[in-house]
């Protein structure tokens, strides 16, 4: 989906339409989940700080976030995506992967299905989506971004090499803005330049990344597309207004987060047995602090127990302007030898 959250926002209130807007962010302390193609052009971006956001953008409005809202279009949309196929992957609540191979309509082609999917999207909801069509998941998410908003890309099986020799590195799937860095430095530049090293050199460079980097640049990535995408995490958190700089107050704002994740757990029926603490400073750095149990929880105050252990494991270092919990490791009912599909979105607080 094209800017979902922010999108939806514009839809729901006309008076939004063609105006810059954020979802989430806040002026001083928050982020922001998503920006509109005309806040964009301003340089605003998902992730960035509301204030900075707001010092690009002077006209910004900030809107918060309503995910039950988001979460409903979200379902509309993939019934939609079932119409075609049940080989439907969900990333999260505005992507996934759909293996369109055998699909229901009997349509031979890839790109014809895709522009109906988009088409039958905007008729039913009134939003604009994007698609990649190629022979794999990585090639299809990388070219999924090429045309956006509300455009299309295929590469077929003979222009897979070349698509990806002539692409910048910075635009492959997996390299972020650190690992672009390290690779211009390293002379690599774009797709050909990956090509050229050997898997030992990318291996020594990257870790057990640089066998991915490899592979993928040459067309290689066998990852099917699951319909039972098992999460591996349940996590919330927060970022505050102002930061904080005792344990005490920290402590007070990990009583509601953990009384949110409770909540959460308890609806989709999770447990988790690693429970990590999430800490993010006022210079952006992010630390964690995990432990694992012999059982399976998903209570509130057996989930503080373990985080104030956490959070008093070491020292802080700095103030804090973020804190989250998150629960790993988790049950997955087994029940006639099938795993339970789990499903569950990370829920952020502006």
């Amino acid at each position: 989906m094209d800017a979902f959250y922010a999108s939806v926002e514009q839809r729901d209130n006309p008076q939004l339409r063609g105006k810059p807007l954020v979802v989430g962010g806040g002026e001083k302390r928050g982020v922001v989940a998503a920006a509109s193609y005309e806040a964009r052009k301003y340089g605003v971006r998902s992730a960035m700080s509301g204030y900075l956001a707001k010092k690009r953008c002077p006209e910004l409005i900030f809107v918060k976030p309503r995910f039950e809202r988001y979460r409903e279009i979200s379902q509309s949309i993939r019934k939609i995506f079932f119409e075609y196929t049940d080989l439907v992957e969900p990333l999260s609540l505005d992507e996934a992967y759909l293996d369109i191979t055998q699909n229901k309509k009997g349509n031979p082609s890839a790109t014809m299905i895709a522009r109906e999917i988009r088409q039958r999207i905007f008729d039913e909801t009134g939003l604009t989506a994007s698609a990649g069509i190629s022979i794999n998941k990585f090639i299809a998410k990388v070219a999924s971004d090429y045309n956006k908003p509300n455009g299309q890309k295929t590469v077929n099986p003979d222009e897979v090499l070349t698509f990806l020799e002539e692409l910048p590195i910075g635009k492959f799937y997996g390299v972020g803005k650190v690992t672009t860095q390290k690779m211009y430095q390293l002379g690599i530049f774009t797709g050909k330049d990956l090509k050229a090293k050997t898997e030992d050199y990318l291996v020594q460079h990257f870790g057990k990344s640089g066998g991915y980097y490899y592979h993928v640049v040459r067309g290689i990535h066998n990852s099917e597309v699951k319909p039972d995408r098992i999460a591996k995490s349940v996590g919330t958190e927060h970022t505050f207004f102002e930061n904080l700089v005792s344990e005490v107050f920290m402590e007070e704002k990990l009583v509601h987060i953990a009384e949110e994740l409770e909540r959460r757990l308890k609806k989709k029926k999770i447990a988790g047995k690693t429970i990590t603490l999430k800490i993010k400073y006022s210079d952006f750095t992010v630390q964690t602090r995990s432990k694992t149990l012999p059982y399976y929880i998903n209570d509130k105050n057996l989930m503080l127990e373990m985080v104030k252990e956490l959070l008093y494991q070491e020292r802080i270092k700095e103030s804090v302007r973020l804190l989250g919990i998150s629960l790993s490791n988790l049950n997955i009912d087994t029940a006639k030898g099938e795993k339970k599909a789990v499903a569950v979105q990370l829920q952020f607080d502006f």
